[in-house]
């Protein structure tokens, strides 16, 4: 099984790293050459590779000539780092670091928390490599927001040292399999060797995304104190590796780090957790939710791995649920622009996560699949945005309901399965907006409890623009949980949310449009 999971991993990678490979030489930059007919040369070469890949391999939308490679996007911004100033470190210095990201997490755990588990010493090493793998009983929590985490810093510690999204890669499964056998003194975790690094790269290259977003090398006194800051405390790897470079005290005269439009949407408020479905009943809870999306989906140019993403995270406070609800998202992998009529369209391969923990289930997943995410310009000031997301999700948990979630037994099953997506949202010019996501998951267990888990999520919503950036809104909330476990009852559960709150928009001014 665990040969399964590291071949499955390298697979799905690997293949990304081939097509972004073909897409970088296909795409030639003038400017690289040292005359006109060494660059014709390269050119008549391109022509022959891509003829004969496209032809061979019919994957034209790799290679796709109305979005040529640039280094500015639309707003003026970089679209890769100035290697000038962000060069590429040697190998050894992110694997020292991530053995001080685990030799310092297992020092808290074994001598701040006291944990059995990290009574570590060579015997156990030794034991561990011997013994085999196995699938762990950790809490939800730990498996699928903890483990992937750490991925994060694993991951950040190459991206820091200026290795790209897929030479990063490596390093977040390295990190994993090290804390596996020598951090613990269990068995290697199946399901920790998955979530760590894949979860991790999606939550990893979101935040050093965003810390890039924040950064200004331009910037001091106050200004650049405060960026540093925000930059750290969104990727820890980020700000040590600054710190340790000397970058965060740099002065340049220009900008350095790629930058795309980031729209970050927050609001606050109370919602009720209804007592199943019964209208208006049950607890009030305090939540904050917020939103962000990165990147122009329909800006036309070669995209790299994560130049679109969006997250969305739900925090709620009350009694009888947890801090933490949702953490939901996709990123970019393989996409190409294009349009359908008025219809401006990104389609291709994405990347999703997904965390949910509510009174009705608990699910985490990974995904990929078949995106399409669609602007239709109705009016004057109206757009209808929309996207469409079909994909597998070949790792999942899924709750059980039976049993208490503790240390010592897992109420939840290990599967995989398929997930679909859709959103919609319709502005109002810039006085309301009307919006409508549904999201579906089918879980087959593949070790646990057997069966199948269905999923279904029913959010409409709309918001009332009150003054300039700021909304009042409303939104329902549908939990829909079917489970089907041989020689047991099926279970059928329906649970209703209302929220009510007031919104925070905080646009991009360069970016056109409200997409929600």
């Amino acid at each position: 099984m665990k040969r399964f999971w590291i071949f499955f991993i390298s697979i799905i990678f690997s293949a990304s790293l081939n097509a972004q490979d073909l897409k970088s030489f296909a795409f030639t930059n003038r400017n690289n050459f040292s005359s006109l007919n060494e660059f014709r040369h390269s050119q008549t070469m391109n022509k022959n590779f891509i003829y004969y890949y496209s032809s061979h391999l019919k994957k034209d939308f790799l290679f796709s000539t109305d979005t040529p490679k640039r280094k500015h996007n639309m707003y003026g911004n970089l679209t890769s780092d100035d290697t000038l100033y962000n060069r590429r470190y040697c190998s050894l210095i992110p694997a020292v670091e991530i053995l001080g990201v685990n030799f310092l997490t297992w020092s808290i755990d074994r001598y701040v928390f006291d944990a059995d588990y990290a009574r570590v010493s060579p015997e156990t090493w030794k034991y561990n490599m011997k013994e085999g793998w196995e699938w762990d009983t950790d809490r939800f929590g730990i498996n699928f927001i903890g483990h992937p985490y750490s991925g994060t810093l694993f991951y950040n510690s190459a991206r820091a040292n200026g290795y790209n999204f897929f030479g990063s890669i490596p390093f977040a499964i390295g990190g994993s399999l090290m804390w596996e056998y020598f951090g613990e003194n269990s068995k290697p975790s199946y399901n920790d060797l998955i979530n760590t690094p894949i979860n991790g790269i999606f939550l990893g290259e979101i935040l050093y995304r965003l810390s890039e977003n924040v950064l200004d090398d331009q910037s001091r006194g106050g200004e650049r104190f405060f960026r540093e800051l925000s930059a750290t405390v969104l990727s820890p790897m980020v700000g040590f590796n600054r710190l340790v470079q000397g970058k965060m005290f740099r002065v340049t005269h220009k900008e350095v780090y790629q930058k795309e439009p980031c729209n970050i949407s927050i609001f606050a408020g109370i919602h009720k957790v209804n007592t199943n479905k019964e209208f208006l009943t049950g607890n009030f809870n305090e939540i904050l939710n917020l939103q962000v999306d990165y990147g122009n989906p329909f800006e036309k140019r070669n995209k790299k791995p994560f130049d679109v993403f969006r997250i969305r995270l739900d925090l709620s406070y009350g009694q009888g649920t947890d801090l933490l609800n949702n953490i939901s998202g996709y990123g970019n992998l393989i996409t190409k622009n294009s349009k359908a009529g008025a219809i401006d369209l990104l389609h291709g391969l994405f990347q999703y996560y997904d965390y949910w923990d509510n009174p009705t289930f608990e699910l985490g997943t990974i995904g990929f699949g078949e995106g399409v995410i669609s602007k239709l310009k109705v009016f004057k000031k109206s757009f209808l945005y929309t996207s469409l997301h079909i994909g597998v999700a070949p790792f999942a948990g899924s709750s059980t309901r039976f049993g208490p979630d503790t240390l010592a037994f897992r109420n939840y099953n290990f599967g995989g399965g398929m997930e679909g997506k859709f959103e919609a949202t319709f502005n109002l010019s810039e006085a309301a907006a009307i919006s409508f996501n549904a999201y579906y998951f089918w879980i087959h267990t593949y070790q646990g409890m057997p069966g199948d888990n269905f999923v279904g999520i029913l959010k409409p919503k709309i918001t009332i623009r009150i003054i300039k950036n700021i909304s009042v809104g409303l939104e329902q909330y549908v939990y829909i949980n079917d489970r089907y476990t041989p020689n047991r009852k099926a279970i059928h559960q329906i649970q209703t949310e209302q929220k009510i709150f007031l919104l925070l928009y905080l646009e991009n001014r360069k970016r056109s449009g409200h997409y929600e």
